[in-house]
């Protein structure tokens, strides 16, 4: 049976390659840092990573992780409720409701879980969620579990917004779900006027803020911060994978009720191993490390500047914002592809991405600045694109 399956399986794969759309995985053979080695032997210059505060492989962190193992054990063999809730879990769960301003928080082995078991939980076929037209695809399959009725509005589209809420006016919950930024062109969500929206028309709302949370905002705890909607927004969901250690985990951060449901109820969290105590531990050092001081945010938001202007003021056309991702638009997948791996040659480690990532058409190089970079590193960055422009124009 295979025989026919397999055929078709390589044909497809062929396709793929042809349209210049594989993705292949680079091999990496140091830690996740601003330098890293490649399997090529090479050290180069990591500019895609989500490492946006240096936290990978900083020192107190790793520390952390380490104690945990020899205090905590590696793993709990176990789901939470049975036998696999540690003081370190609890920990962390209030320490992100602290810094989130939030009533109650439950970790989850990843974002990509925390919203897969969020919305089915929640809401039935009498509901409705309206969902940002490019949310990440774990909000997409999220709200695919669930029995509500589904809208999408255009991206950060207002009017499109309240249209949808109108359509959906008789539904008994309407809940409102967004990216806080928007992984592919690093904008953000205009959360204060979606909270104006979803109080005008008595609807609930729901951030994925796993490219905020650490960073973004006066305080880095993410884009209700930022707009000052911290008390409107219902649901936060986020990663402890960016930019809070690196490593993995999520959680969902929200009203007490809400997150009380989700225990009893939500199959991620119910059918998941606890999170490891080292990523746990390691974790809560991460937010202690945010919280006591605004040095690294400060540096990430001096480094995004200084390559966001030089590359405009070199002529790429990089998509606005003063966010870290930092589109360098190319429009052509096979085009982008090739500037990524003559970029690699030049010792910048970056990657194209192009359909089924993002649209068709709208191609791109996706920088990535971490306050792990130096000046000198982003101003080698801009160097070697502009050299590898001309070399690929010849």
């Amino acid at each position: 049976m295979f025989g026919r399956m397999r055929d078709d399986l390589a044909a497809t794969i062929g396709e793929i390659r042809d349209a210049g759309l594989y993705k292949s995985e680079r091999v990496i053979t140091s830690p996740q840092q601003a330098l890293i080695s490649v399997a090529t032997g090479n050290e180069v210059l990591n500019f895609c990573a989500n490492n946006y505060l240096g936290l990978s492989d900083h020192p107190e962190v790793v520390a952390a992780a380490k104690q945990a193992l020899d205090r905590w054990g590696f793993g709990l063999s176990s789901v939470r409720f049975i036998c696999g809730t540690q003081q370190i879990h609890k920990d962390l769960e209030g320490a992100l409701s602290n810094f989130l301003g939030t009533e109650d928080t439950i970790l989850y082995s990843s974002c990509f879980d925390a919203n897969g078991g969020l919305f089915e939980t929640l809401l039935g076929a009498e509901d409705a969620i309206i969902s940002d037209e490019l949310n990440h695809a774990s909000i997409i399959d999220g709200v695919r579990l669930s029995k509500a009725r589904r809208y999408r509005y255009k991206n950060r589209d207002m009017a499109d917004l309240e249209a949808q809420l109108k359509d959906a006016a008789d539904a008994r919950y309407r809940l409102i779900a967004t990216d806080g930024v928007f992984s592919m062109d690093g904008y953000v969500a205009p959360l204060d006027e979606i909270c104006e929206l979803a109080e005008r028309y008595d609807a609930l709302v729901m951030v994925d803020d796993s490219h905020a949370v650490g960073f973004v905002g006066p305080d880095g705890a993410g884009t209700p911060s930022l707009f000052g909607v911290q008390d409107r927004v219902d649901i936060v969901t986020g990663t402890l994978g960016k930019a809070l250690g690196g490593a993995s985990g999520g959680y969902v951060s929200a009203r007490r009720e809400i997150v009380e449901l989700l225990r009893q109820r939500s199959r991620p969290y119910l059918f998941s191993n606890s999170l490891a105590p080292a990523v746990t531990a390691a974790s809560l050092k991460a937010l202690e490390l945010i919280g006591g001081s605004s040095d690294l945010r400060d540096k990430l938001a001096a480094n995004t500047k200084l390559f966001r202007t030089k590359m405009t003021e070199a002529g790429f056309d990089v998509l606005p914002g003063d966010h870290p991702i930092s589109p360098v638009m190319i429009g052509d997948a096979a085009a982008a592809g090739r500037l990524a791996d003559k970029l690699l040659e030049l010792g910048i480690y970056v990657i194209g991405f192009s359909y089924p990532v993002v649209p068709q058409g709208k191609a791109r190089i996706r920088v990535q600045l971490s306050a792990a970079h130096s000046t000198e590193d982003v101003e080698r960055a801009i160097a070697a694109f502009i050299e590898a422009r001309k070399a690929l124009a010849d």
